[in-house]
């Protein structure tokens, strides 16, 4: 298992006490005024730089948030393996779209963020669309239509090197059912004496072909200017995000845990595509969903393999791409089967969530299906091998069926809340003279480190800082950590305290 850092060693022992009562009755005058005595004390010791624009609040980072329009939305669409995941990779700049040189490595529509001649769009890569296909290619046929559906334009990618295949011809016959704007791409074009194979594909009859080299760039320039000319300024399909951008969510878990069924239930339509092969998800797919009232942009991710070295090809991309999407999220839900024992696996992902600094929701899957044998053993395992986040919201639920689906929408907020929250310098100060007034560090050396002071850096996730006049003992901090989460009510996010030790001014001059 891995480490767990606010559990690891001996915690401090302590009796209860009555320091949140205390805390909480305390007015904001009050506590002002007691935070400001300590802030004067600080003078008499020696501050270093950077110390004074912490005091200040000067390095707190505030969140503005603005409305903002729905982007255009432009459809890449064409046959299996004529370059669509590179054209995408080309256009948005960075290897984002798992490429693999075999067909079929997309199967979901992935929407990336787009600029080109300072107009903003979203880029939709789409999986292979193959007429009369079956099984998961069926699957991800689909897909590509419906991301068709709601696509402002399609870019229609053909491999200029084969000519219009009757495959390519397919395609043609729905994007003229569908009646959107088209520009159509020759690619494979990686010079002039191959002008002549895009040319033939005026016979598409989609106007003229833009002979484009996705690998190396070429035409690439051209083509996005005839698709600025068709895409309108702002999306035809969907309203004003609302003020702030919607709460990002990301969906982690091992793979075939149920992340894909759970997303196509909260958008209430088969957004993703779902398997029973393990692994049918590569990329992160991004999906602007409705729940309790609430616009949110939930990503599903691959599953997050057992070692990430024994990953190869689309699988190890995909990976790079999971950690990406975490790192974009605001809130990560965990998803673990319920009929499965809690592995090393499901820790390791975990661990990821909270060295990012993601707040976190536990999901336990297949929860309608357990019996009451498995959910004693199941509890007894919570106990075990969660305590290390015990302070994450749990929600029982069956992606398969999307029972208790709703009751993800308050564990989220309850996580973002938390990840948002700032303490008032003054009630944190008043808790922290409380609660060491209460149980004083222990002595260390006939030397006992005094805190005296203590501000919030941050939040997203929450970071303090505590000027002291020594270490404290790692258990003395957990005990800190612990009791600001029980008197704050920091559930669903991890937190951060930070020491900086200083000295008394002149103790070590002569």
């Amino acid at each position: 298992m891995n480490q767990r850092p606010e559990n690891e060693g001996e915690d401090f022992r302590y009796e209860e006490d009555d320091v949140a009562e205390r805390v909480a009755a305390m007015s904001d005058e009050e506590a002002d005024a007691r935070a400001a005595s300590l802030r004067a004390g600080l003078a008499d010791y020696d501050l270093e730089d950077g110390d004074d624009a912490l005091l200040s609040d000067e390095a707190w980072e505030d969140y503005e948030y603005e409305d903002a329009p729905i982007p255009p939305v432009l459809a890449v669409v064409g046959r299996p393996n004529v370059g669509k995941s590179t054209l995408v990779n080309r256009i948005i700049g960075r290897r984002e779209a798992v490429v693999e040189d075999v067909p079929g490595v997309t199967r979901d529509r992935v929407s990336y963020e787009a600029e080109w001649s300072g107009q903003d769009f979203t880029l939709v890569d789409t999986g292979g669309w193959e007429v009369d296909a079956k099984g998961i290619d069926k699957m991800v046929a689909d897909q590509a239509e419906r991301a068709v559906d709601v696509a402002d334009a399609v870019m229609l990618v053909v491999d200029a090197t084969v000519g219009a295949t009757a495959t390519d011809e397919a395609v043609v016959k729905m994007l003229r059912r569908k009646k959107k704007p088209v520009v159509l791409i020759a690619n494979k074009v990686d010079g002039p004496s191959q002008e002549a194979d895009a040319a033939a594909l005026w016979s598409l009859g989609f106007g003229q072909p833009w002979p484009v080299s996705s690998l190396h760039g070429r035409g690439t320039g051209d083509a996005l200017d005839a698709v600025l000319e068709v895409l309108p300024e702002e999306s035809a399909y969907g309203d004003p995000l609302p003020e702030g951008g919607p709460r990002r969510v990301a969906l982690l878990g091992r793979p075939n845990v149920g992340k894909s069924s759970l997303l196509n239930k909260v958008a209430g339509s088969e957004r993703v595509v779902v398997n029973d092969v393990a692994g049918t998800t590569r990329d992160p797919v991004d999906e602007l969903v409705e729940l309790g009232g609430k616009t949110w942009r939930f990503v599903d991710t691959a599953g997050l393999r057992r070692r990430q070295h024994m990953a190869v090809g689309a699988d190890y991309y995909a990976s790079l791409r999971t950690a990406s999407a975490l790192d974009k999220a605001e809130v990560a839900v965990v998803l673990l089967a319920v009929d499965e024992v809690l592995s090393e696996q499901d820790q390791r992902i975990l661990q990821q969530v909270i060295d990012s600094g993601r707040s976190l929701v536990l999901a336990f899957n297949k929860w309608d299906l357990m019996d009451d044998e498995r959910r004693h053993y199941l509890e007894r395992e919570i106990e075990k091998d969660l305590a290390h986040v015990a302070w994450a919201p749990r929600v029982n639920i069956s992606a398969k069926t999307g029972w208790h689906k709703d009751k993800l929408v308050p564990a989220l907020e309850l996580a973002l809340d938390s990840w948002d929250r700032r303490i008032p310098t003054g009630k944190l100060n008043a808790f922290l003279g409380e609660l060491v007034a209460a149980h004083p560090h222990p002595l260390r050396g006939g030397k006992q480190p005094r805190i005296l002071f203590g501000t919030q850096v941050s939040s997203r996730p929450p970071k303090f800082v505590l000027f002291t006049t020594g270490f404290l003992d790692p258990g003395y901090r957990r005990f800190i950590m612990r009791r600001l989460r029980e008197t704050f009510e920091f559930r669903g996010t991890p937190i951060e305290i930070q020491m900086r030790v200083r000295e008394k001014r002149g103790r070590n001059k002569r």
